[in-house]
């Protein structure tokens, strides 16, 4: 295991260095940058100082570079133009369009997304499993018929329309403020109980709403699975030598259907940041997505690039918990690539 470990990290510098250089090249495909827009439009204006500041950036972050020593200076191959030191050192550049460093925006939005999204696969796999293996173990019952209709439901609705449902009902019903994750007058105070309560209050709507169709698809996924398995022939062979229906059920069936649920995990944590964008912009949420799609939108190049490279991160790493994961939970996954010991 220990070698298996060894390999799989040895294995994800290459990788993040290639998607570096993908999300590198992607965000450079449109024509100009933040500032060749921005000094196109103070040029129109007549606006000499703020265009005289616009030029020092674009030499402060290599800029006026070709693109190959842009991504060497982005990433801290190289050394860049006054002490930019590149993602390497801890250097995320500089925000073109908020004048602030990358590093000091995104920090807590990373925290905020982190949190929802720890709490949002939380409630997937609690609220997936039990009914997953229950129309599993039921098939064509009341209860099974119930559990797909809301399973097909919660795949149907948008997103976003289920956030406004549920943010006016809240309110209704709650008094909670609309949007946001903590009471308005708490916003900038410093973190207490006060505060932490009102997080996880309003942290309750946007978990249900991202993690709706995620836990819809997981039932459905793990009702297939489980249903193959309970009709093979070892499921059989127990069941005639007397082995405890659910003793039986546990040791085997649901171990073996669990493979593409455990899998799934190396796609649901970037997901939950990219696939909650809408979401977050309908519920004023300070995570990650709106963000990010603002910079995709100016071209904000090291704003963009920092949480993309977050997201990259987040893939490689679930892959690998996935995998070893899968190779604790089913025996007939070999650790050699299928080389027999």
């Amino acid at each position: 295991m220990l070698m298996y470990l060894a390999r799989r990290l040895l294995l994800m510098i290459p990788t993040l260095l290639i998607i570096s250089a993908l999300i590198f090249i992607i965000i450079k495909l449109p024509p100009g940058d933040f500032l060749s827009n921005q000094i196109a439009e103070l040029r129109a204006q007549g606006e000499g100082s703020a265009m005289e500041r616009a030029e020092y950036l674009r030499h402060q972050y290599a800029l006026d570079r070709n693109l190959i020593e842009q991504y060497a200076i982005w990433m801290g191959f190289i050394p860049g133009p006054n002490g930019f030191a590149g993602l390497l050192q801890g250097d995320w550049g500089w925000s073109f369009e908020y004048n602030r460093p990358v590093s000091e925006l995104i920090g807590d939005r990373l925290v905020m997304t982190a949190v929802i999204n720890f709490f949002t696969i939380l409630f997937v796999y609690i609220v997936s499993f039990p009914i997953g293996v229950y129309s599993a173990t039921r098939q064509y019952s009341w209860g099974d018929y119930g559990f797909t209709l809301l399973g097909y439901l919660g795949l149907a609705t948008p997103n976003f329309l289920l956030a406004l449902v549920m943010l006016y009902y809240f309110n209704i019903w709650f008094g909670m403020s609309i949007g946001g994750l903590v009471d308005e007058h708490l916003i900038d105070a410093p973190w207490g109980w006060e505060k932490f309560k009102s997080l996880m209050a309003h942290m309750i709507v946007p978990v249900v709403v991202i993690g709706t169709s995620g836990t819809a698809a997981m039932i459905r996924r793990l009702r297939a699975n489980l249903l193959d398995e309970l009709q093979k022939q070892y499921v059989t062979t127990a069941r005639a030598k007397g082995v405890p229906p659910m003793k039986l059920l546990v040791k085997y069936p649901i171990r073996m259907a669990l493979n593409p649920f455990i899998a799934d995990i190396g796609n649901l944590l970037p997901h939950m940041v990219s696939g909650s964008v809408i979401v977050s912009v309908v519920m004023s949420l300070p995570t990650a997505g709106p963000m990010l799609l603002g910079a995709l939108q100016s071209l904000d190049q090291y704003l963009a690039g920092s949480f993309l490279m977050f997201l990259a991160v987040l893939t490689v790493f679930g892959m690998l918990v996935s995998d070893i994961l899968l190779a604790l939970l089913d025996p007939r996954i070999r650790l050699t690539g299928g080389k027999a010991k």
